[in-house]
């Protein structure tokens, strides 16, 4: 699926430095987003560096630079002009050692753990450094503040491998449906525990700062969240998003992604809730995910206090974030269509808790081609608020995204209902595409959540004429046929 990405120079950089990786031997795109993320990262670390220091002569301040003594070697405008054997060399000893840096956010110490340089073709390594040095996409003069931000999700799209074990990134518009639903706060303190490249994190931050933007700021084009205090600027920035993955790669390319959101101190780690016993067992006001399903795990593995009796992923994820909710809590999530009718017990457990326990604001059906080409499955989006007990369910058929749902994923604007999703949310339609299911017909069908199982049957009213005209107009042609034969025979 093509993502939107305007700015054709830095589009272009992007392509040819993947092209020059692929050539050079890097064949997974995993792998090419790490190394290229590794570079971009220590770029973006000397700029600041350098930044800091006019800004300290221009004060009159002493400032130390984080590239000094001996690691001034390590700073990128040494970095860049090498070559050959001495770049690969230099390169090498710059990922193993760079965790280290005294100054170093703890974003950055954990995006250079473990890391190792693979890009071992030399004049490939080279033309890859040549290029990132000619990209100048921290200049917010030149730039937008975000192109860094559509810059990575671009490089993200190029990702082709996703899909093992139900992992694969979750397309923008399903994303931004869901964020609309959801409406995060300010004061949200907001957890996606499956968070991938962080989409739903770094969409969510940008939902606040947009509607949290005066109105001339936002002619201006700008989504600053001018009308949040320093205090709530300060709290997204550090409490607000939080994130975890069990890949170890997919958490640094997380990273990567919300440092160029300017999130460089949120919280994301590589852990794996289902499985890992938490230091803090937080709750938390705002819980979205797509998290990954068709993948079983090892019962003896999985945390006791989950208390679900399954080893289905998603089950377990759904009863993780239900857990994790504080009362009053909202949650949206993207379920395989299973859940929603699974006759298992930990299926029919988990739908009486959300049912007994919670309110279930909307049930989406999404079409089965929306994760294509990574997935076919059918799946929906579950959105509940916790406390309480739900009464009705509201039900909203999706048959378009405004893409092809075949394998290719072409734009597709006559086919597209998702965006008419939020507005329908808060006006409740019951015409066409979205309807209600009382909570008594619910409990009667097992609790079963599907949407077409309570859709309501179609039917066209078809007006029969009176057979009394009809058989009278048959007379009358019957009269002007044969009067019409009688006056062609007087003629014969």
């Amino acid at each position: 699926m093509a993502l939107q990405f305007t700015n054709s120079d830095l589009r272009q950089k992007i392509d040819q430095i993947m092209n020059e990786l692929f050539a050079g031997g890097v064949n997974n795109p995993m792998t090419s987003i790490e190394q290229i993320s590794y570079l971009m990262f220590l770029k973006s670390l000397t700029e600041f560096d350098e930044h800091q220091e006019r800004i300290a002569k221009l004060s009159g301040k002493k400032y130390e630079s984080i590239f000094n003594g001996k690691i001034s070697k390590f700073g990128w405008r040494v970095i860049s002009r090498l070559s050959g054997d001495e770049l690969y060399n230099t390169l090498v000893e710059v990922f193993e050692h760079l965790h280290e840096l005294p100054k170093l956010t703890s974003t950055g110490k954990t995006l250079f753990r473990q890391a190792h340089l693979k890009i071992y073709n030399r004049p490939t390594l080279r033309s890859v450094v040549s290029i990132i040095d000619s990209m100048d996409y921290n200049n917010t003069e030149k730039y937008d503040t975000d192109v860094k931000g559509d810059m990575y999700e671009y490089l993200l799209n190029r990702i082709a491998v996703s899909g093992t074990n139900g992992q694969f990134r979750t397309p923008r518009q399903i994303i931004r449906a869901m964020i609309e639903l959801a409406k995060p706060k300010p004061s949200d303190l907001i957890l996606d525990p499956a968070c991938g490249t962080a989409g739903f994190l770094i969409e969510s931050y940008k939902y606040i700062l947009r509607t949290n933007t005066s109105e001339e700021e936002l002619k201006e084009g700008h989504e600053s969240g001018d009308k949040l205090t320093p205090a709530q600027h300060e709290f997204l920035r550090t409490k607000a998003i939080n994130g975890f993955d069990n890949d170890a790669d997919m958490i640094k390319v997380a990273i990567m992604n919300l440092y160029l959101h300017d999130l460089s101190q949120s919280n994301v780690l590589n852990f794996d809730p289902l499985t890992l016993p938490e230091e803090k067992k937080r709750k938390y006001d705002l819980v979205l995910a797509n998290p990954p399903f068709a993948g079983n795990i090892n019962s003896e593995a999985i945390q006791e206090d989950i208390g679900l009796s399954t080893t289905k992923t998603e089950l377990l994820f759904l009863k993780y974030m239900y857990d994790h909710l504080v009362d009053g809590g909202r949650c949206v999530v993207v379920v395989p269509e299973g859940i929603l009718f699974g006759s298992t017990g930990a299926h029919k457990k988990m739908r009486e808790i959300l049912m007994d326990t919670c309110q279930i604001n909307a049930i989406v059906s999404l079409p089965s081609g929306v994760f294509k080409p990574y997935a076919g499955v059918k799946t929906a989006i579950i959105f509940y608020t916790k406390g309480g007990k739900t009464n009705k369910v509201w039900f909203y058929e999706v048959t378009g995204d405004g893409y092809t749902l075949d394998d290719r994923r072409q734009p597709d604007p006559s086919n597209n209902n998702l965006k008419d999703l939020p507005e329908a949310f808060e006006r409740k339609e019951v015409e066409g595409q979205s309807w209600f299911a009382e909570r008594d017909k619910i409990v009667a069908e097992d609790y079963n959540l599907t949407a077409s199982r309570y859709k309501p049957a179609s039917t066209e009213v078809i007006n029969h004429r009176d057979p009394k005209e009809i058989i009278g107009e048959v007379m009358t042609l019957e009269k002007e046929i044969a009067d019409g034969l009688e006056k062609l025979k007087k003629q014969l």
